[in-house]
């Protein structure tokens, strides 16, 4: 009985022993960094299989040399095309608007050296989590006009509404959104489109004019003479545009510090139905087996065999309550996300905004401002169902009219930063 006393209290004290020495080799910096990736982000587990230009997984190719952290650097705006290649970074008497971490590629040896054993840990845990860029959420002003347009009144005019709506995005990102420390991850990137040779990045935004917008980049780029002879599948499915999370930790920090950055956006309502009418009223074999059988399972009484087999028919009251439903029996898809979500306008300090219902005068001024060649200009064709209508704002209201007063309000809570952020008026007089 006494041996058996002794051997219970020994191996109490082993393990007691066991566990303070865990303890104490623990680095509390090393926990830090591995609640970095994911969690305060809400970075989504699923990515959309297609969209208006799919994805290249170019996240696997962000790689830079094996160093701690980036340069420091201002992002500033630049309307104007400047000389190839990489500048001195001036103003240095600035506060610094970006700080970038990255992950370490560095091999790790093979030697069994105990000295190393921390330094090859602590390089383990960083080269988990993604590359991060801490910006502090200042915002420059657009360049000032070029001298021969600042007695015209049309660029002049353009000029103040495009001061405006950076003025109303400014205000509203330091209103709503948290002053402590943010940071943005490749994914964050991952849908701006580079055109380096008139250095622009564009924010891609489905439903708002984006593929028309990538014809005019490829002719910018030298890939195409015109934007008319660029084929639809060419647009969406030849990954002639590079995107900004495929370039190294030094190609991301110099381009968004030194290209014009530009969106275009669209009144939130609209946009939705029109995603609804291209993925769901016309035969979609990605759009139907993903998204409607789910939706139609979840959201139809009595459903039909057929239905549930091909996912064809979903009604837009179902998709509503798809989309508003916090346990969606399948994950969000680009073409009815937030913008906020989509570009990051509160971290990324984009230079133009401009909106889908003003689309030829903004785009326009847009590659006036960049000096493209004067005979390009933005294309007005429609080439997905030519023959069918844009989605206007009465077509929009007729849709919405399926709905319940409950369920539009809470579809414009849904969208609420959008349409405060790009400043358009509620579509409906009994939201509040």
């Amino acid at each position: 009985m006494m041996k058996l006393t002794c051997m219970f209290s020994f191996i109490l004290l082993f393990g007691a022993a066991g566990l303070v020495v865990f303890i104490h080799l623990q680095d509390p910096e090393e926990i830090v960094h591995q609640q970095t990736p994911g969690l305060r982000y809400n970075m989504e587990s699923q990515q959309p299989k297609k969209d208006c230009a799919p994805s290249n997984n170019q996240d696997e190719k962000i790689h830079g040399n094996a160093v701690a952290e980036f340069p420091i650097v201002n992002q500033r705006a630049s309307l104007y095309p400047i000389p190839n290649g990489p500048t001195k970074h001036q103003n240095t008497d600035t506060k610094p608007n970006i700080l970038f971490v990255i992950k370490d590629h560095q091999k790790k040896g093979t030697g069994a050296n105990p000295a190393r054993t921390h330094k090859r840990k602590r390089r383990f845990v960083i080269k988990k989590s993604p590359v991060l860029i801490a910006i502090n959420g200042s915002f420059s002003n657009l360049s000032i006009l070029k001298l021969e347009d600042r007695s015209d009144v049309k660029w002049k005019s353009l000029y103040e509404t495009q001061r405006e709506r950076k003025r109303i995005m400014r205000e509203t990102c330091a209103k709503y959104k948290s002053n402590s420390k943010r940071i943005i991850t490749p994914y964050h990137v991952s849908r701006i489109f580079v055109e380096d040779k008139y250095r622009i990045l564009y924010c891609e935004v489905p439903k708002a004019g984006c593929s028309n917008w990538k014809r005019v980049l490829m002719v910018l780029n030298g890939l195409a003479s015109s934007t008319r002879v660029i084929q639809h599948n060419t647009v969406h499915y030849g990954n002639y545009l590079k995107r900004l999370d495929g370039f190294d930790r030094n190609g991301i920090n110099y381009r968004l510090n030194t290209y014009t950055k530009m969106l275009f956006v669209r009144e939130p309502f609209e946009k939705l139905v029109s995603a609804f009418r291209d993925k769901f009223e016309h035969p979609n074999n990605y759009y139907h087996p993903v998204f409607g059988r789910p939706i139609i399972s979840r959201y139809r009484i009595n459903a039909t065999k057929e239905a549930l087999r091909t996912g064809s028919g979903v009604k837009f009251k179902e998709f509503i309550q798809y989309l508003l439903d916090v346990h969606r029996p399948v994950g969000m898809d680009i073409h009815w996300d937030h913008v906020n979500r989509l570009c990051s306008p509160c971290l990324i300090d984009y230079d133009f905004i401009g909106k889908f219902e003003t689309m030829e005068e903004d785009a326009n001024f847009f590659l006036h401002l960049i000096n493209a060649p004067q005979n390009l200009t933005f294309p007005r064709f429609k080439d997905r169902h030519s023959d069918e209508e844009r989605t206007t704002t009465q077509i929009m209201q007729q849709y919405f009219t399926q709905l319940s007063p409950t369920q539009r309000q809470r579809s414009y809570d849904f969208y609420y930063m959008d349409y405060l952020m790009f400043n358009y008026s509620k579509p409906f007089e009994d939201l509040y």
